[in-house]
């Protein structure tokens, strides 16, 4: 027999959400629950509202508050839109432009359709990009169109049972304080969703032009002498991401790259991976096996999440097993440095800018470049507000290469410029590696690696953090802890953040929870100084016992 309800209020707050909403598939699905009983799963679906931060919304498909669903997307809307009407300047008038772009994830067209019907009751001008598109191209929109604010239906490279709502200002940047919390008020205050005014039409849905705009932008991020002569092997990872670098490598003059087939056209259902994350185990184990039998051999393999704002690189290594090897997002994150760097040509006042939980080597290689450098809090949201921004970087594979033009990581362009950092060093018959190997002698052996834990009792991350704060490791692999900071205070250059920072003699630890992923995410990083070339092994060796110590005793101190 079905359980009886411990919340006399469930069912009823259950049948009052169907009541009103849109959408056949999630009405069909919460009346079954209901039918049903399954106390559980409405109460879990109804314990509280998917919570609208700077991450905008993100979460699983399903009926309900806590799911991701066209009631959730409207309420969203709503918000934003009144949001926006509070905003010093506005008028309701067509000039204030709302952009919306969508990635081909189940019911991103749906929700995309939803906020331009919300945006134009509201009296604001909605434009929709004509087709699912890469992220980058919703925020370089932004800033083209002149625009008052920007969405993106995407849940990046989620699982396939989520979606999610990313929401941009007229700056082109992602959301930041307390932007956040006073969308998320006014999201709160909506009521009935049948009070919410919604237009059938009047939107509009652009054309290929702005694509070609910002494929003409994207001219910006090379030089117009360089060589053009890498190979590729490229995979969309069942995203969105296959045309328009196609189109940017074509306008380029590079050899069309190799397309991994099986992962080269949009699914929803990503069904070669496990996580469409080319930071997962085995999630670019396609992408080797197509290279492995190209002929001739390429020279990279660049890799795009779904909606394409990040970008994977690999290179051909020997050493390794299957003879290709992922670079880490630090290390593509100063080869692009470097390669910006010895372009020249910089403004005086340029600046290069980074997480706190990315590679201390960016800061290097700025001052030895006579370039500005900046620690942001994680994310593209702060690292795009940087002034005189010239370039930036996450080491969760995220790049800003043309600042001017997408105030956001892009994926394509910095595709672009990795594929012309490499045909330079294969015009001198070296490689990313050797590069790589220069910039360990110059500044010192930067190695980072990370321990991330993925729960599905979010509890457990809330324990360790606790844990740690608690008890703080005053060792880690031997090596003394001269430092402990809690970033939840905020420092003299950081507002505050749920995460914890460790300097070492010779290496660094950050500690913090995903923001958008149920994962507990720590941050490692050891330099060992590098006097010549043949000290390499050596270093690296070090680095790798010392790295894999760290993991070790920072998991006991974590109890994780």
């Amino acid at each position: 027999m079905p359980q009886a309800p411990q919340d006399p209020t469930l069912l009823a707050r259950a049948s009052a959400w169907l009541a009103e909403d849109p959408d056949p598939e999630t009405r069909e699905e919460l009346a079954k629950l209901i039918d049903a009983e399954a106390t559980a799963e409405l109460a879990e679906r109804f314990s509280g509202t998917l919570q609208f931060g700077t991450a905008g919304l993100r979460g699983e498909l399903g009926a309900g508050p806590m799911r991701m669903n066209r009631a959730v997307v409207i309420r969203a809307a709503a918000g934003l839109a009144a949001y926006l009407a509070k905003q010093p300047g506005h008028a309701r008038s067509t000039d204030n432009v709302v952009v919306i772009g969508y990635d081909a994830r189940h019911k991103s067209a749906d929700f995309a359709r939803d906020t331009a019907a919300v945006m134009t009751g509201a009296g604001l001008r909605a434009v929709v990009l004509p087709r699912p598109l890469p992220t980058p191209v919703l925020a370089f929109a932004i800033r083209n169109l002149g625009a008052v604010a920007g969405v993106e239906v995407t849940a990046s490279h989620n699982p396939p049972r989520d979606n999610g709502y990313k929401v941009y200002l007229g700056d082109g940047s992602q959301i930041v304080p307390p932007a956040d919390a006073e969308i998320a008020a006014e999201i709160d205050a909506v009521e009935a969703l049948a009070d919410v005014p919604r237009s059938e039409s009047g939107w509009t849905v652009l054309g290929e032009e702005v694509l070609e705009a910002y494929l003409a932008r994207t001219d910006a991020v090379l030089s117009p002498s360089s060589p053009r002569t890498a190979n590729t092997v490229y995979t969309a990872m069942h995203g969105v991401g296959k045309d328009v670098l196609l189109a940017a490598f074509a306008r380029a003059g590079f050899p069309a790259p190799t397309l991994v087939a099986e992962q080269a056209e949009p699914d929803p259902d990503f069904p070669t991976v496990a996580f469409p994350n080319p930071e997962e185990p085995g999630a670019m184990d396609l992408s080797f096996a197509t290279a492995r039998r190209t002929t001739p051999a390429p020279d990279l393999v660049i890799a795009n999440d779904p909606d394409a704002d990040r970008c994977a690189v690999a290179v051909a290594d020997a050493t390794v097993e299957g003879g290709w090897r992922m670079l880490r997002g630090d290390e593509v994150g100063a080869l692009l440095a470097a390669h910006i760097a010895r372009k020249g040509g910089l403004a005086p006042d340029a600046v290069f800018a980074e997480s706190i939980v990315s590679s201390s080597l960016l800061g290097r290689i700025a001052e030895h470049a006579g370039i500005g450098y900046e620690e942001t809090l994680t994310g593209f949201k702060w690292i795009a507000r940087v002034d005189n921004l010239r370039y930036g970087y996450e080491e969760a594979l995220g790049y800003c290469v043309d600042p001017q033009g997408v105030r956001d990581k892009d994926g394509i362009t910095a595709a672009l410029a990795i594929t012309e950092l490499a045909s330079e060093l294969k015009q001198e018959n070296r490689t990313l590696l050797d590069l790589l190997d220069d910039l360990a002698v110059t500044h010192g052996l930067h190695a980072t690696d990370q321990l991330s834990v993925r729960v599905e009792d979010l509890s457990i991350i809330t324990h360790a953090m606790a844990r740690l704060r608690e008890n703080p490791p005053t060792t880690l692999a031997g090596l003394p802890v001269t430092s402990a900071e809690d970033l939840t205070r905020g420092t003299s250059t950081l507002p505050p953040t749920d995460g914890l920072r460790y300097h070492l003699t010779g290496a660094r630890v950050i500690v913090r929870p995903s923001g958008t992923e149920p994962k507990l995410k720590c941050y490692l990083e050891v330099v060992v100084p590098v006097p010549d070339a043949s000290a390499l092994p050596a270093a690296r060796a070090q680095a790798t016992d010392t790295l894999t110590a760290i993991k070790r005793d920072l998991s006991a101190a974590a109890g994780i």
